[in-house]
């Protein structure tokens, strides 16, 4: 959880980060405690502001697709918050498959209506919502039920071709309308939040990585960035008009709200890892790495993996794949591979997986997409970032703000009380950044074996198709 003042040249001040701890109890599975959650939200948002002082407006970015059910009445949550990546219903998307609708597991839809099937409280009681709901919520004490056209289009409750609930979808997967949130911009002037000093207005809301998109200033037409957290995710902005498919391209790309503002929408085109940081962080706890900061260094203790093949497949593969069966794999292993080679070579699979993204991407936009900018935690490490480079074969820019999900959220909140003047001045607020080029040729078709190797691990799985 992160809080941070944006002020008017674009800049971050007055940062506050708390932990919001996850855990696992089983293979595939990923929970977190939404009170805990919406405390530290309360606790980070209030210290920052007892260091700022006054601000003009909130905005709110959230890790998307993570999904909550709580009692309205009450404000207490039916159960735990289910993260994105968890797969618990990957068999119920399979079964719904048959019957024709076409559901991930790390949608929000078929998490709902889990949690709802759980759930003691009368269905007339529950809202469902995803975390910029329950923060709304919570921020408004307990007044506010709503979520922003970023997020809703996601959630598989939508309509394909415009952002308004499917009572049909949602009728078949047992979720009341009565619960749904009320659809509302991503940028204007919302609502207030009341639980905050001052009252403050909430004028921007929007999933993390649509506003990482903006806060790294691709708000143009062909401008694609990547960013690098726990998972890895490419946007590119197309603009206004219809969505560029209806659920997902041919390369494994699908369509998604960038932004909506005054009731337009702006598409764009979305691409993703569902593994990057998290297999670093897996190296700490197998011993390999004291902290995911010092793979940078550990890796440039060897010049290259030993022939070490890394495919980062912890919770399956995404685009262009969408083998929700596949797992994570070590190849080419011999006695000549140390730590380091261990750690390069994991770097070097998340790479290698950032261009599966940038080529779909290609493919699904007809665009040529020749710039990337790059943000999120990995792109503070220089190993990977080269990897990148050389996997692609093209330059990367470096956003010089890692958190451009943060900017983001601000420039939004921005907007919508006339902060800035449109998208034009939004863009010109970024800030130079820095280019890595490519130094040698990476061996894309040793790591495609080993990718084809990690496929289909769990056959059930890797059926599930969306």
């Amino acid at each position: 959880m992160r809080t941070a003042v944006v002020d008017p040249s674009g800049h971050l001040r007055h940062n506050c980060r708390l932990p919001t701890p996850r855990h696992s109890p089983g293979p595939g599975l990923l929970e977190f405690d939404p009170v805990a959650l919406a405390d530290a939200a309360m606790q980070a948002a209030t210290a920052t502001l007892a260091a700022a002082g006054e601000v003009d407006a909130v905005g709110i970015a959230n890790q998307r697709a993570s999904t909550v059910v709580w009692d309205r009445l009450s404000g207490e949550p039916a159960g735990p918050g289910l993260g994105w990546q968890d797969l618990r219903t990957a068999l119920d998307c399979l079964s719904l498959q048959s019957e024709g609708l076409r559901l991930a597991p790390n949608q929000p839809a078929t998490k709902a209506a889990h949690l709802i099937g759980a759930a003691g409280a009368p269905l007339e009681r529950l809202c469902v919502g995803t975390l910029d709901s329950w923060l709304v919520w919570n921020l408004t004490g307990g007044t506010q039920h709503l979520t922003d056209a970023t997020n809703a289009a996601i959630t598989g409750l939508c309509h394909e071709d415009r952002v308004e609930w499917d009572p049909a979808v949602a009728e078949r997967l047992g979720i009341p309308d009565a619960g749904l949130p009320r659809i509302v911009d991503s940028s204007g002037q919302l609502v207030e939040a009341t639980a905050l000093p001052g009252s403050p207005l909430i004028t921007g809301v929007a999933g993390d990585q649509q506003a990482a998109l903006v806060g790294a200033g691709c708000v143009r037409r062909g401008d694609v960035k990547i960013t690098f957290g726990t998972g890895a995710t490419l946007d590119a902005c197309l603009g206004p008009g219809d969505p560029p498919a209806e659920i997902r391209g041919p390369s494994g790309t699908f369509p998604i709200v960038a932004w909506q503002q005054q009731g337009q929408v702006v598409w764009g085109i979305e691409a993703m890892m569902l593994s990057a940081g998290s297999c670093v962080a897996w190296l700490c706890e197998l011993g390999l790495l004291e902290d995911p900061g010092e793979s940078d260094a550990v890796a440039a203790g060897s010049l290259d993996s030993a022939g070490v093949r890394f495919v980062p497949a912890q919770m399956g593969l995404g685009t262009p794949d969408w083998d929700f069966g596949a797992r994570s794999a070590f190849t080419g292993l011999t006695t000549a591979a140390g730590a380091s080679h261990l750690v390069r070579a994991v770097l070097e699979g998340v790479a290698h997986r950032g261009v599966d993204l940038l080529e779909a991407a290609r493919a699904d936009s007809g665009l040529e997409l020749l710039e990337v900018v790059v943000d999120g935690g990995m792109s503070a490490n220089g190993t990977f970032l080269q990897a990148l480079a050389d996997a692609s074969g093209r330059p990367v820019r470096v956003a010089p703000e890692v958190e451009c999900t943060a900017l983001g959220a601000g420039y939004l909140a921005g907007l919508g009380i006339g902060a800035w003047d449109g998208w034009d001045e939004v863009a010109s607020l970024r800030a130079p950044a820095r280019t890595i080029e490519p130094r040698r040729q990476a061996d894309r078709a040793a790591w495609q074996e080993a990718k084809r190797r990690a496929a289909r691990w769990h056959p059930d799985l890797s059926a599930v198709s969306f």
